[in-house]
């Protein structure tokens, strides 16, 4: 009882001084990053069910070094480059660090936004992991780790959410779907296409299925994935107090729809054309309707987001089938189409459901133009960086394993122990 009578005064003081608004919205952003930041085991968990077992611990290491190089590089200059001071709408000034300090008693602290722009950045850069897997070298993954999170996410990030160029156009992508989202989904793809297909991929020209060792495993990272998008998209309105409290609360539902919605789609259109409703095919259909929701999940009805769902997941199907037998690029997750394709598509639709400026809303092709600034710019700055970034690895440090290591596994030879004894 003595201590619960001495902390309470002090908690209603504390409260009293920084305003009660501004505690809950702290509180809030808070939650919301440690849901977005229990998102990295989601994405480890899918990215291993959907590789071979010799690998797993490889796949393990990734999505947790990439978070962990990515915190400090974000916090070291990722951060300024994104949020400080604009400079010709094209990156924020790097010599703006550790401004957030400043920021301490407004309508949420600096540093929880700071930790919130984190956990995004982390998982922009964890996508491309499961696209590279099974074939590359630890240290290189390491270093594009650090390169997306202090160049390629940031600078396009502050064009869209720094007071950049696209913000300025009226550009729309509430929580990520072309900035987080399609960023990876690109990146991963260019990170494959230099990589080179998996041995044994492609025979004669054709592909190869080369099955995931658990599906358990996928599912329940699909399941946290889920349950992180609400920290993902929710969180975004960064306040819980005021008109917010019903905003995030139309985001929840439209963001659980769009993923069901999705699911379905992918499930149906699987099961017509392969004649049964691969259990693959529904995982990623799910993320393909959260991907896709991401962008307008504040600004479309529940029903605009089934239908924004439903759209991702057909897509999704078909992009898979482009990605593995047109263009003969190898992405064991899916990645590529999931986060890139259906990042792209959902940030379009925006332009089409949006009730405020929508096509479908009489609102003309205005916000669909700007939307279609938007993906294109991103995409471009992705692909090209990307493709870049690749090129030098695989000239410099080299980019993929031996024969040998690729067909025994990556566990032994690049981390001396295996998940599977």
């Amino acid at each position: 009882m003595i201590g619960t009578i001495s902390i309470i005064p002090l908690a209603d003081e504390a409260a009293q001084a920084i305003g009660l608004d501004a505690a809950i919205n702290n509180v809030w952003v808070l939650v919301t990053a440690f849901l977005v930041m229990f998102m990295q085991p989601g994405f480890a968990l899918v990215e291993a069910g959907f590789t071979r077992s010799k690998n797993t611990g490889n796949i393990l290491m990734k999505n947790l070094l990439d978070f962990c190089f990515g915190s400090l590089a974000f916090w070291l200059i990722g951060y300024s480059i994104m949020f400080g001071t604009d400079i010709s709408g094209f990156l924020g000034n790097p010599l703006s660090n550790f401004a957030y300090t400043s920021n301490e008693v407004g309508s949420y602290s600096g540093y929880a936004y700071l930790i919130f722009q984190t956990v995004f950045a982390a998982t922009a850069a964890t996508i491309v992991s499961g696209a590279m897997a099974e074939r590359t070298k630890f240290n290189a993954y390491l270093i594009y780790s650090v390169f997306i999170s202090i160049i390629i996410y940031p600078i396009e990030g502050h064009w869209a959410w720094g007071g950049g160029w696209l913000s300025s156009l009226g550009f729309h992508d509430f929580a990520g779907s072309t900035v987080v989202h399609s960023t990876g989904g690109w990146v991963a793809l260019m990170g494959a296409l230099v990589l080179g297909p998996r041995i044994g991929k492609y025979v004669d020209g054709k592909p190869r299925a080369i099955p995931g060792h658990s599906l358990t495993l996928a599912t329940l990272g699909v399941f946290i994935l889920w349950f992180g998008w609400f920290g993902f998209n929710p969180g975004s309105e960064v306040a819980a107090v005021g008109d917010s409290v019903f905003r995030i609360a139309r985001i929840a539902v439209t963001t659980n729809l769009a993923a069901a919605a999705g699911a379905i789609t992918s499930m149906l259109v699987a099961w017509g054309r392969y004649k049964r409703p691969t259990v693959s095919a529904t995982l990623n259909g799910a993320l393909a309707g959260l991907v896709a929701i991401t962008a307008g999940c504040d600004a479309v009805t529940p029903t605009g987001a089934v239908l924004i769902g439903a759209i991702a997941g057909f897509v999704l199907v078909f992009s898979v089938e482009f990605i593995d037998k047109v263009l003969k690029i190898d992405d064991p997750v899916g990645a590529s189409s999931v986060h890139g394709v259906c990042g792209a598509v959902g940030t379009l639709s925006v332009g089409l459901f949006a009730t405020d400026g929508g096509l479908f809303y009489g609102g003309g092709f205005k916000m669909l133009g700007i939307q279609a600034v938007g993906v294109f710019s991103i995409g471009a700055w992705a692909i090209i960086t990307g493709f870049l970034l690749f090129k030098v690895l695989k000239a410099t440090n080299g980019l993929r394993v031996s024969r040998r290591i690729e067909e025994e596994g990556l566990d032994v030879y690049e981390h001396g122990e295996t998940c599977y004894n």
